[in-house]
């Protein structure tokens, strides 16, 4: 969809802060469009918890979103004590992640692979920089050896981008099998990695447990935190407010991440609940244990919340309430010393093409683009950095 917030804007004047939505053929879905509304339903686990299993039960095994939304062991698809038991080991392991040392590790990354374009004057930033620096930098951080998370990756991307169900499930199978194996060879060999912090944790999870509370900080780490690097970059080339002030300091690049995150962020309709039983909200029915889907892409642009941006948090692109991302810290540091780097080493940067030739990847409930194309005057290899 290359204009989303034109059919964001068409479904709001239509249908209010609540729009009747297919997430694919058959598959209804109410899309909450609406800031304060979205907070509602964020903050009532009670009456709209994250569980799909009865939905789930209703669709059929071909549903081509079920790879994406079906149950598993996981904080995200998980109320009541199981999400709290979840949650704390995966917030446990993230907090023992040293930050400063993984900007060290994004740097040690970065150079190098900088080093690998920055003399022919061009680079498609998704395939020869973000995605294998996000893909380096969350291996070191999760424990996965290199080969290993090479196969997984691509079992994960499966699941995103498949056009059929099949692919996805068999994608889906690759990529739990592939971490299934990490984990049970981690079991004799831990180290100071979040998949050996898991391990440790006095919830005491099953391996199966640990493969789902790595396989979604594997999923949110790598695939959202290449689209907030691309989407960043976009904005910053194509926006006159960042453009001509982010090299000088006026607006740091910080803030053009978190502007990203209010008006495209890559995660666009992520958050999903299912209502234990019909509920009204603001005169609006919301059917039992069907999708309610939170836009944070369209709440976030929300008309009634409308105001300056720069410096503000505000935004929904991590969800809110009891299933607020964790991983946030990690996603915001990996993808600010990624994007500081990059300029820092090609101040000159511009976009190949022009914007509205830029492909964006299909999909109801991501935001990210397909290819980013740069061009920058050939600079010598970096020295002692």
């Amino acid at each position: 969809m290359t204009d989303p917030h034109r059919v964001y804007r068409e479904l709001r004047d239509n249908y209010g802060a609540f729009a009747p939505v297919e997430l694919a053929p058959g598959v209804p879905a109410t899309l909450v469009l609406g800031y304060r509304e979205a907070l509602r339903i964020l903050d009532d686990e009670t009456h709209y918890p994250a569980d799909p299993r009865i939905w789930q039960q209703q669709m059929p095994t071909d549903c081509p979103v079920l790879p994406l939304l079906q149950w598993r062991p996981i904080p995200l698809r998980s109320t009541g004590e199981a999400h709290a038991r979840l949650r704390s080991s995966c917030t446990a392991a993230l907090d023992r992640v040293d930050l400063h040392a993984l900007r060290s590790v994004v740097e040690r990354t970065a150079t190098p692979m900088i080093n690998t374009f920055c003399e022919s004057g061009t680079v498609e930033i998704l395939g020869q920089y973000a995605l294998p620096l996000t893909f380096h930098v969350l291996n070191d951080t999760l424990g996965v050896p290199p080969e290993a998370g090479q196969r997984a990756l691509a079992g994960m991307a499966a699941v995103l981008d498949a056009a059929d169900t099949a692919t996805a499930q068999r994608g889906n199978a690759i990529f739990e099998a592939i971490l299934l194996e990490v984990v049970q060879r981690k079991r004799g060999s831990r180290g100071n990695d979040l998949i050996s912090h898991l391990m440790t944790h006095p919830a005491n999870l099953d391996d199966t447990e640990i493969v789902h509370q790595t396989a979604l900080l594997y999923a949110a780490g790598t695939e959202p935190t290449c689209g907030l690097i691309l989407n960043t970059l976009l904005l910053m080339l194509t926006d006159d407010r960042f453009g001509g002030n982010v090299l000088g300091g006026a607006i740091s690049t910080r803030d053009a991440i978190e502007e990203v995150l209010f008006s495209d962020p890559p995660w666009a309709n992520f958050c999903v609940r299912y209502p234990r039983q019909p509920q009204i909200l603001d005169g609006k029915w919301l059917p039992a244990h069907q999708p309610v889907v939170i836009s944070s892409a369209a709440c976030n642009n929300d008309p009634s919340i409308a105001g300056d941006r720069t410096g503000n948090r505000s935004h929904l692109s991590w969800g809110a309430g009891p299933h607020t991302c964790p991983a946030q810290p990690l996603a915001m540091t990996i993808a600010h010393e990624a994007i500081e780097q990059l300029l820092d080493a090609l101040p000159e940067i511009t976009l190949a093409v022009s914007p509205d030739q830029l492909a964006w990847r299909p999909g109801p409930l991501h935001r990210m683009l397909a290819a980013l194309p740069l061009t920058f005057p050939s600079t010598p290899p970096l020295v002692g950095r």
